[in-house]
């Protein structure tokens, strides 16, 4: 017989006497569990008895002690089987036993070949730990990430503060605009003044000597013209943007003006919800005493 005959046989003694083991725990707990139904029979049994001999013997009695007399001898079978049962598999269990030692006594399996399967057998014990090791370390890793994973609480949380954030955000945007909006009006005025201011200045510098001449006064007509349609054309965007914002004003008056009929709708419903409230609790109140009354 080879060494691999050995070890497998060996082996397959050891799967034996391992299925044999868990057979003999599964009965065991059939056992205990019919032992506890045995329990509970007998107990609804000496009560069945204590009423019979305080009260003497009624039909009544007697249909429900004939039930219980039946399971009694049900289990006591079941009973009886599940032992034997048990009796034979773990006498099978020692046979096995028995013979494997005696089998090692008897040197049909050397020592040698024991050492070689027991390193063997550690061997897979140690790979089998490490893969134990590594699936408990991915284990934890997992429920770690689990844990990181926020709640449902903390989720409400981070949106009530996401909103609080838009809230902000939505509030600096429109200060940022309307200071936006007049850092461009008054960069407008300054360039306005300034041409203004230029203009003077030319005009003071050079009006001796333009005016006392024709064509003098023809360029500075003419000057003084295209000066005058750039401050128009100046005013006309001032105009379309105060335009424009006068709609955005009137949009907002209008919004404003319906949401605050909205609001006295809702409080008019709302009073006439809290009165018809009171009068419900009144009339309530009122047939509570009239019950009582009667």
């Amino acid at each position: 017989m080879g060494n691999e005959d050995i070890i497998q046989e060996v082996c397959s003694s050891g799967d034996m006497v391992t299925n044999l083991k868990a057979s003999i725990r599964e009965l065991s707990g059939k056992v205990r569990e019919q032992n506890q139904r045995k329990c509970d029979v007998r107990d609804k049994l000496q009560q069945l008895r204590e009423r019979i001999n305080a009260e003497g013997v009624d039909v009544s009695v007697q249909e429900e002690l004939l039930p219980l007399l039946r399971s009694l001898k049900e289990l006591e079978k079941q009973e009886s089987e599940v032992r034997s049962n048990c009796d034979a598999k773990r006498s099978a269990l020692e046979d096995a036993v028995c013979d494997l030692e005696e089998r090692v006594a008897k040197g049909e399996i050397p020592e040698e070949d024991l050492d070689v399967l027991l390193v063997e057998s550690l061997d897979h014990l140690t790979s089998a730990k490490k893969e134990l090791a590594a699936t408990l370390r991915e284990i934890v890793s997992l429920k770690r990430q689990i844990d990181d994973v926020p709640c449902q609480s903390e989720l409400l949380q981070y949106e009530r503060r996401f909103s609080e954030l838009n809230v902000c955000i939505q509030e600096k945007l429109q200060q940022t605009r309307k200071l936006y909006g007049t850092y461009n009006a008054l960069l407008e005025i300054k360039d306005l003044m300034l041409k203004e201011i230029s203009l003077l200045n030319s005009i003071g510098s050079q009006f001796q000597d333009v005016i006392g001449t024709p064509a003098g006064r023809v360029k500075s007509i003419d000057s003084m013209e295209g000066v005058m349609k750039g401050i128009q054309q100046k005013l006309g965007k001032v105009q379309l943007g105060l335009q424009e914002e006068q709609r955005r004003c009137d949009a907002s008056k209008e919004k404003y003006t319906a949401a605050a009929a909205e609001q006295r709708k809702c409080y008019t419903v709302l009073r006439a919800f809290q009165e018809e409230c009171t009068r419900n609790d009144r009339l309530r109140s009122q047939v509570s005493g009239s019950k009582q009354g009667m």
